[in-house]
């Protein structure tokens, strides 16, 4: 009789845990006003708040805490090279020395430089990214640091969201069309897109507004701050 198991787990230390999250370029403010972009992975999203996972010495951080508010913009796989030239890229001025020795250079024009533009928000003050097909303008609710404050955890609301024409399910006002919305994935700091469905859900049975939360009538009856 063959006791082999196909399918043996082995035991592993990887350096890091990106199994695969959607890209996020967050704009925020700098203390003069202009706009900052930087592109980050480590997000998720439950109802209309999102966690968002930053360095402490990071300039999108700095902004987050002073301002209290950013954008999420989440780009297609079609962007990929515009997002990778935001790659080793910082908005501090001088380079963090941890930085500075990964490789990554001071760019003030975030989004000259990824070549995008830079489009007004409605109820904060960062710009949506235009070529994104989504957009969410956020304010942080809550800063949560972790690993001893070696990271920090940005609890953030939502408060408008914004989508292309394109992946809009036809004739809702309410839903994203999963087979249109094409996710730039990062996957162990390679970039991905999705492929197609693979296999019909069950969960996908229950209504999506039954995942209703209040906060989106919080969003609704808040007057714009700009």
């Amino acid at each position: 009789m063959n006791n082999t198991v196909m399918n043996e787990h082995v035991r592993i230390e990887p350096n890091i845990l990106y199994f695969g999250t959607p890209v996020v370029l967050i704009s925020s403010s700098n203390e003069d006003g202009t706009p900052n972009l930087a592109p980050m992975s480590s997000a998720f999203w439950l109802g209309w708040r999102g966690m968002l996972g930053l360095g402490p010495r990071a300039k999108t951080a700095a902004n987050l805490r002073r301002t209290r508010e950013c954008v999420l913009n989440l780009p297609s796989d079609a962007l990929a090279a515009a997002v990778d030239r935001l790659a080793l890229t910082t908005g501090s001025d001088p380079v963090p020395e941890r930085k500075y020795e990964r490789g990554y250079r001071h760019v003030s024009d975030k989004f000259g430089h990824a070549g995008l533009t830079a489009v007004p928000s409605e109820a904060v003050a960062p710009p949506r990214v235009a070529e994104c097909p989504v957009a969410m303008e956020c304010v942080v609710e809550a800063v949560h640091p972790m690993a001893d404050g070696g990271t920090l955890a940005f609890e953030v609301r939502v408060v408008r969201v914004w989508a292309h024409e394109e992946i809009r399910l036809a004739g809702t006002d309410d839903h994203i069309d999963p087979d249109a919305w094409r996710p730039l994935i990062m996957s162990f700091q390679k970039f991905y897109g999705l492929g197609p469905q693979a296999h019909p859900s069950r969960l996908a049975s229950i209504p999506e507004r039954l995942y209703r939360t209040t906060d989106i009538d919080r969003a609704r009856s808040e007057a714009p701050a700009l």
